[in-house]
């Protein structure tokens, strides 16, 4: 990587989502979760970003421009030039899904007579979304349903997914902690990996990094999983001697994530999202889960169900069209009940 004669690294305010970062400077971050953001201010007209991404799509947003869509940048100094003299915005997002490959954001740096601003302070208000492919924005602005594996990379764009679209009508900081594939007890066909509730106590997928949930207190915490533990047949193989089995096991063990959640979150509003697919198996499995959870003593929990989606995206997956009708859910039930902003 080439030096940056005169630059001067920028305090950027990091997205709060997971990643590791080296130093307590916050200036180089490690991350793998679908949809990071990172954001910072300064006065100038000539900025530097610093990136080691071989594997995603990242979308610079610089004011109120048009964004720059970075494909794949892989090791570079990314510059911002001839901005007016004056304050800006910068924000930067990832917008694929690399579920296999980590990549870096390592940094803004001003070039020139410029200065730093006070990076942004966190919002006030702090939304989580907890899900599958569906959470993920898997393949949503194809044109098309069947989908080779590299269009569905191309067509993944998570921030047009319901989770950053409801967050952002609410100026909201928010984590989207979803892996397309992966359920509550059984990942898609029944293949074999971590699933979803394991996933979710790691920064990386490595098993390894632990997530320190430092100043993340979610007031409301968006749950959809469901579809890759019934969407397919089980097989022989599988642990589960009957679908009366699998059924069992998801419930028990969804209200277990749940309690894990709330141990973590105590004054946060679950909303769990289930669809109607599978005959109603999901909806049927996830109304279960709210009424197990309530029996046991939880207030604050709810369930939405979603209905009539065209699912037009890649492998009859949500379209942008349906992601606005799920935030449109979303933000209706929350516009009616505006004290759960309060609940931190």
């Amino acid at each position: 990587m080439r030096a940056i004669p005169g630059a001067k690294p920028q305090p950027m305010r990091l997205y709060p989502g997971r990643s590791i970062t080296p130093t307590q400077m916050v200036v180089s971050h490690t991350h793998q979760w679908p949809g990071i953001y990172t954001e910072v201010a300064f006065e100038g007209t000539d900025l530097i970003v610093r990136l080691n991404d071989p594997v995603n799509i990242l979308r610079l947003y610089i004011d109120d421009q048009p964004p720059v869509t970075l494909t794949k940048p892989g090791q570079i100094d990314y510059e911002v030039k001839g901005l007016q003299p004056g304050a800006h915005r910068i924000r930067l997002e990832k917008i694929t899904e690399s579920q296999s490959d980590t990549a870096k954001f390592e940094g803004f740096y001003i070039v020139g007579h410029g200065h730093e601003l006070p990076a942004p302070p966190p919002r006030l208000r702090q939304i989580e979304f907890i899900g599958d492919s569906f959470t993920v924005g898997y393949g949503n602005t194809s044109p098309k349903r069947e989908c080779t594996t590299d269009e569905v990379w191309a067509t993944t764009d998570t921030s047009q997914a319901f989770g950053p679209l409801t967050a952002k009508a609410y100026n909201a900081d928010y984590q989207i902690n979803a892996f397309s594939g992966r359920g509550v007890v059984r990942n898609y066909d029944g293949f074999a990996g971590d699933t979803l509730p394991t996933l979710h106590n790691y920064t990386l997928f490595d098993g390894k990094t632990e997530y320190k949930a430092t100043n993340w207190q979610p007031q409301i915490i968006v749950i959809g999983l469901g579809t890759n533990d019934f969407s397919t047949a089980l097989k022989p193989t599988e642990p589960w001697k009957t679908r009366e089995d699998l059924r069992a096991d998801y419930r028990n063990s969804y209200v277990k994530f749940v309690k894990t959640l709330r141990a973590k979150n105590p004054k946060a509003q679950f909303i769990l999202m289930a669809s109607d697919q599978s005959d109603g198996e999901i909806r049927d499995q996830v109304l279960q889960v709210e009424k197990s959870l309530e029996s046991q003593g939880e207030t604050k929990v709810d369930t939405i169900i979603f209905t009539g989606l065209d699912y037009a995206g890649c492998h009859a997956h949500p379209s942008v069209a349906d992601d606005l009708k799920l935030k449109s859910l979303l933000t209706d039930y929350i516009d009616a009940r505006p004290a759960l902003w309060q609940g931190r």
